[in-house]
C-alpha cells in the first residue's frame, strides 16, 4: 500500500512539473494550443521589419524567437525539382494524358514523400536553401486554350474538367491525408486566365468576358479551392485592366468571399514589379507594396514587400493591423507544416535517403509514362512488335537519346535516366542487334544520318519533334521563336526532311516517336510512317516505357488531353482570351486528332446497361452504366469517356466531358462502368443574373472513346 501511494506521489509532481514546463512554454511553441492561438502570439512578438522580412519568399531567420530562415520557392510539377536526386515522372500533360487521376494522385504522394526526405536530410545540416523546402508552386491547372503557348505542356489540357480533377488528385496526393499535418503544401498556378503569349506575359491584358471567365478560367481554380489547396498563385498579367496580384475582385471577393479559401495567395516572381514597372497601373513600390495587401497578398514572391511594407504604413497607405492579418494566413501554412514543433514529432520525421527515387518511385514513372503514351497510327496493326521477329533494329533521331526529351521543364534530375535508344535496347537483349544513330539536327535539312543502317535492320524506330528549348516558359525556352511560345504547329524541318529521306531509303517497317508537350503536325510525317506513338516528354522511364508500348507488355491507353487542330490559321488571333472556336468546346471544324483521342492493340464493344431518364430536374443526379467488352485478343485499359451536348441556346459549348473512367479489359472480357453525373453540373453562367443557372431544355449524353466518338447515345430532358 505504501509502495503505491509512493508511485502516486512521484506521478503527481510529475505531472506537475510537466504542467510547469508547459506554463513555461511560448504559447506559438505548444502544440497542444489552437492554429490561431499560436499565430497570434507568434505575431504579437514580431518587430514591424521582422513582420516584413516574413513577408517575402526569403524570409530571413529571427534567431530570438528560433525562426530559422526559409526560402518558400520550390518547384515539384512532375517531381522534385531543381533539388539533385529525384524521381523525375512524366511532364503534366502526359500525366493528363493518363486520364488517371488515381495515379496521379499516387505520383504526388511519392513528391511530398521525396519533399519530405531532402527537407530532412536538408534541416540535419542546417541548410535553409531555396528548392529544398515543403511549399511547393505546383499544379499548374491554368487552361491550355491555344497550342501556341510554350507553358501549355506544364498543364493538365484545354479541359476545365479533366484539368480539376487531375489538379485536385495532385492537392490531395501532395498535401496528404494528415488531419494535424501537411505533408507539403500545394500552389494552384497562375490564377487567373494566364495561358500565353510569354513574350508580354508581365505587361499583357488577358479581356475576358464573365461568362468565358467563370466557366473555363476560373472553373478549376475553384475545385481545387473546394478541394482544400493550401495555397493560390496569382499571374503576371492583368485581366481587364486590373494585374491580377492587386486585384480585390478577384483575390478578395472571389476568391476569399465568394469561394471561402482560407489558404495564402503568392505572387508569381516579379509580379509586383510589373504593376509598376510594365503594366504601370501604379505609380511606385509603396503603392504597390499596399495594394498587393489590401487586395488580398500574403506571400511575395520579389522584395517589394520587405523593402516597402515599412514605409507604406509610414505613409499611411497601410497600417499595421493589415499585415498582422496577411502574415497570420500565411504562418498558418508554416504551423501546420510543423514547422514550430518538435521535428521528432511530425508522421514524416523518419523519411531519408532511402524515400528517394527509390525501386517503387521508378517503377511508379514507368507505369505513368506507359499510360501516358498515345498511338496515333498504327497500320496494319505493325505494333506490338514480336521480339523474335526481329534480329535487328535500328534506333535513331535527334530526339532519341535526347536528355531534355524525357524531363520537360521545371524538371528534377535522376543517376538513372533511360533515353529511347537504352529503354529499346534492354527490352530486346544482347541477342538482337540494336544500332543508334542521330540521323538529324542543326536545322540542315539536306544531311542525313544511319538512313544505310536503317535500310539493313528489320524495322526502324525514329524519335523526333520538339524539345523544351523550343516551347516552355519565356527564358527557359532560349530556342524557341516567340518568347517561348511557338509561331505554329511544325515539327522541325529537318525531321520532317530526314523522315521524307528515310522512308526514301527504308522499305522495312518505321515507327516513329514524336516527343512534344502540345498539338504539333503529324500530318507533315504520317505518310512515312507504318506507326507514330506521341511519347510527350516521358519523364527518366521513357526508353523503358516506349519499349513496353512496341514490344506489346503494355497496350497503349494514353489519350490526347487537347484538340490537334489541321493548321494554325484555324484558331482565332493568340491574343484573343475569347473561347469561341478555341478547344474541343467550341471548336467545330476538322481536326487532325480530337480531344480524348488514342488507339490500342484491341478493339472495345460498348453496350448499355442503364440508361438515362427523360427528364430531371436540376437537384437530381444522372445515373448511367454501360458494359465494355475487349473483342481482341490483348488485355488491354479502355478509356470510356462521357460528354453531354447542350440545348441550342447561344454560348453553350458545342459537348463537354462529364466523366470518364478507366477500366482494364482482359481480352474476351468486360468491365461494367458507371458515371453519376449531378446535373447541377450542367449549369452555366448568366450574364443576366451575374449567376450559375441550370438551363432547361434537350440535352443529349454520349459515350465514347473520344469526343468525337459517339458509341452510345442518349437524349433526355432538364425541365
Amino acid at each position: 500500500m505504501k509502495l503505491r501511494s509512493s508511485f502516486l506521489f512521484i506521478l503527481f509532481v510529475l505531472l506537475l512539473g510537466a504542467d510547469a514546463v508547459k506554463a513555461q512554454q511560448k504559447p506559438y511553441l505548444n502544440p497542444a494550443l489552437p492554429i490561431d492561438t499560436r499565430v497570434n502570439d507568434l505575431i504579437s512578438r514580431l518587430t514591424l521589419a521582422e513582420k516584413a522580412s516574413l513577408l517575402g519568399y526569403r524570409s530571413a531567420a529571427v534567431p530570438r524567437l528560433n525562426i530559422p530562415a526559409y526560402n518558400w520557392w520550390n518547384e515539384g510539377l512532375h517531381g522534385v525539382a531543381r533539388a539533385g536526386q529525384a524521381t523525375v515522372f512524366p511532364q503534366a500533360i502526359a500525366m493528363a494524358a493518363t486520364f488517371n487521376d488515381g495515379l496521379l494522385k499516387e505520383v504526388a504522394n511519392v513528391i511530398s514523400t521525396e519533399a519530405r526526405a531532402k527537407y530532412n536530410l536538408a534541416l540535419a545540416k542546417d541548410q535553409h536553401i531555396q528548392y529544398m523546402g515543403l511549399t511547393f508552386w505546383s499544379p499548374n491547372i491554368n487552361i491550355f486554350r491555344d497550342p501556341r503557348w510554350g507553358r501549355g505542356q506544364e498543364t493538365y489540357g484545354e479541359d476545365p474538367y479533366l484539368t480539376s480533377l487531375m489538379g485536385t488528385a495532385y492537392v490531395q496526393g501532395l498535401q496528404g491525408n494528415d488531419p494535424k499535418h501537411l505533408k507539403a503544401a500545394a500552389a494552384a498556378k497562375h490564377f487567373v486566365a494566364h495561358s500565353g503569349p510569354e513574350a508580354t506575359r508581365d505587361s499583357f491584358d488577358a479581356l475576358v468576358d464573365e461568362k468565358d471567365l467563370r466557366e473555363t478560367y476560373l472553373y478549376s481554380f475553384k475545385k481545387l479551392v473546394d478541394a482544400g489547396v493550401e495555397s493560390v498563385m496569382s499571374a503576371y498579367n492583368r485581366v481587364n485592366g486590373v494585374p491580377i496580384s492587386v486585384s480585390k475582385i478577384l483575390l478578395t471577393d472571389v476568391l476569399r468571399k465568394e469561394w471561402g479559401f482560407k489558404g495564402h495567395v503568392v505572387t508569381d516572381c516579379g509580379a509586383l514589379d510589373d504593376v509598376y514597372l510594365t503594366h504601370k497601373t501604379l505609380p511606385n513600390k509603396v503603392e504597390v507594396a499596399a495594394a498587393a495587401i489590401k487586395a488580398g497578398v500574403n506571400l511575395d514572391c520579389s522584395s517589394i514587400f520587405q523593402s516597402d511594407i515599412e514605409n507604406a504604413i509610414k505613409q499611411k497607405k497601410l497600417t499595421e493591423k493589415e499585415v498582422n492579418t496577411a502574415l497570420a494566413t500565411l504562418l498558418k501554412t508554416q504551423f501546420k507544416l510543423g514547422f514550430f514543433d518538435d521535428p521528432k514529432a511530425s508522421p514524416f520525421y523518419s523519411y531519408g535517403a532511402d524515400s528517394i527515387h527509390n525501386d517503387s518511385h521508378v517503377n511508379l514513372a514507368r507505369k505513368v509514362a506507359s499510360q501516358s503514351m498515345v498511338l496515333l497510327k498504327n497500320d496494319n496493326s505493325l505494333l506490338p512488335l514480336k521480339k523474335s521477329d526481329y534480329s535487328s533494329i535500328m534506333v535513331l533521331g535527334p530526339n532519341s537519346a535526347s536528355l531534355d526529351a524525357l524531363v520537360a521543364s521545371y524538371h528534377g534530375v535522376s543517376s538513372k535516366m533511360v533515353n529511347f535508344v537504352e529503354g529499346i535496347t534492354a527490352a530486346v537483349g544482347p541477342a538482337t542487334r540494336v544500332e543508334y544513330d542521330l540521323g538529324a539536327g542543326n536545322k540542315d535539312t539536306t544531311h542525313f544520318g544511319g538512313i544505310w543502317g536503317a535500310g539493313n535492320a528489320d524495322v526502324t524506330i525514329a524519335v523526333v519533334g520538339l524539345t523544351p528549348v523550343l516551347e516552355g516558359e519565356a527564358g527557359d525556352a532560349f530556342l524557341a521563336e516567340n518568347g517561348g511560345d511557338k509561331k505554329n504547329l511544325s515539327i522541325p524541318a529537318q525531321d520532317i526532311a530526314f523522315l521524307k529521306a528515310l522512308r526514301k531509303g527504308v522499305k522495312k517497317p518505321i515507327i516513329a516517336v514524336v516527343t512534344a508537350g502540345s498539338d504539333v503536325d503529324i500530318a507533315a510525317i504520317e505518310p512515312y510512317a507504318d506507326a507514330i506513338i506521341l511519347a510527350w516528354y516521358p519523364g527518366e522511364q521513357g526508353g523503358n516505357a516506349l519499349a513496353d508500348i512496341v514490344f506489346g507488355d503494355v497496350s497503349p491507353s494514353g489519350h490526347l488531353p487537347v484538340t490537334f487542330y489541321k493548321s494554325i490559321n484555324d484558331l482565332p488571333d493568340y491574343n484573343s482570351y475569347s473561347m469561341k472556336n478555341r478547344t474541343y468546346r467550341y471548336f467545330g471544324g476538322e481536326v487532325q486528332y480530337p480531344f480524348g483521342f488514342g488507339l490500342s492493340y484491341t478493339t472495345f464493344k460498348y453496350d448499355w446497361g442503364t440508361q438515362p431518364a427523360k427528364t430531371y430536374t436540376a437537384k437530381d443526379t444522372i445515373t448511367i452504366q454501360a458494359t465494355i467488352s475487349n473483342t481482341g485478343n490483348i488485355n488491354a485499359d479502355e478509356v470510356v469517356q462521357a460528354y453531354v451536348k447542350y440545348p441550342s441556346i447561344d454560348r453553350m459549348p458545342l459537348k463537354e466531358l462529364k466523366g470518364f473512367k478507366r477500366v482494364t479489359v482482359n481480352k474476351n472480357g468486360q468491365q461494367a462502368v458507371e458515371f453519376k453525373i449531378p446535373v447541377q453540373a450542367l449549369q452555366k453562367w448568366d450574364l443576366k443574373t451575374h449567376r450559375f443557372k441550370v438551363y432547361p431544355g434537350n440535352y443529349k449524353l454520349f459515350l465514347g472513346s473520344n469526343a468525337n466518338d459517339e458509341k452510345l447515345t442518349a437524349e433526355f430532358a432538364v425541365k
